[in-house]
């Protein structure tokens, strides 16, 4: 059976996302080149996460997506491609991206955190990097870059963990963590987590907030403000998240955040943004007046 890429869409678009994709705080002009990688991304994640697709079908349509970063293949691909050479940016962050999407459809265990985390230098830490190229923004960001999208991506293992392994057989806890509390994957099925598998969320989620830590500076490291101020708000949107899932069970509660829980938060990491601003300035002041 030959399948399209179209018949294994989703319909998911860039407002159902967990954290701001191209929000209004990115200026116009990049929001484009944003978007074009966006749709790249959303399309081969469809085709990774599709639930009955044969992985062999899948791999052939990823591989249509890596020939159109090239030459000539898949639509998205291609279309991202053309804006990248406009604007003299590499497609290496897309092929990156597109390594984790083939690990999604042969790899459904990790073994331990160094493996997730190898997972995430592909499968998130080049969103990140690909958004501070398109503002121009210096490497020495990444390391705070990598972080953040780590914890990111991490978070949303851990808060959909359960639909992972239902759907797609697929688990991102370490195997060890559950070998060490004596559980099998089969734990992620029940309808409320042991204490066992509650210690290894909140353990997981500790050591996330740990990126996190390493992450915090990162805003601070932007030279555009809008950028820096999206950086603020989706690190402060990934520590409450941290905090739900210390205190929530993912496989009975919700640990997502409600439109309503939204605002606050925003205003919250406006304030503290703005805050830091203040403090830097003064900082420069104190120091010119030596």
């Amino acid at each position: 059976m030959t399948l399209t890429a179209a018949e294994l869409q989703s319909g998911k678009g860039h407002r159902n996302e967990n954290f701001p994709v191209a929000s209004a705080l990115i200026k116009k002009a990049h929001r484009p080149a944003i978007m074009a990688f966006y749709r790249f991304a959303r399309a081969a994640d469809d085709i990774a996460d599709h639930p009955t697709a044969p992985a062999a079908e899948k791999l052939r349509l990823l591989e249509e997506f890596r020939s159109g970063l090239i030459g000539k293949g898949a639509e998205e691909a291609m279309a991202l491609r053309d804006l990248l050479a406009a604007q003299n940016l590499t497609s290496q962050h897309a092929a990156d991206l597109l390594e984790a999407f083939r690990r999604d459809c042969t790899v459904l265990r990790y073994p331990d955190w160094d493996g997730l985390m190898d997972y995430c230098r592909y499968s998130a830490m080049p969103v990140g990097r690909f958004v501070l190229d398109v503002h121009g923004e210096a490497r020495a960001a990444w390391p705070a870059n990598d972080a953040l999208c780590a914890a990111l991506q991490i978070v949303n293992h851990l808060q959909d963990c359960k639909k992972d392994y239902l759907a797609l057989d697929r688990v991102y806890i370490p195997q060890d963590a559950l070998a060490a509390a004596g559980l099998s994957v089969e734990a992620l099925a029940a309808e409320k987590s042991s204490p066992a598998l509650h210690q290894i969320t909140v353990d997981l989620t500790k050591r996330t907030m740990g990126l996190l830590d390493i992450a915090r500076p990162f805003a601070s490291q932007i030279a555009d403000a809008r950028l820096a101020l999206e950086v603020s708000v989706i690190q402060k949107l990934a520590e409450d998240l941290c905090g739900k899932l210390l205190r929530r069970d993912p496989l009975s509660e919700r640990v997502h955040h409600t439109k309503l829980e939204l605002l606050p938060l925003l205003a919250q990491a406006t304030a503290r943004f703005l805050g830091r601003g203040r403090e830097k300035r003064a900082l420069g002041l104190a120091g010119g007046s030596r």
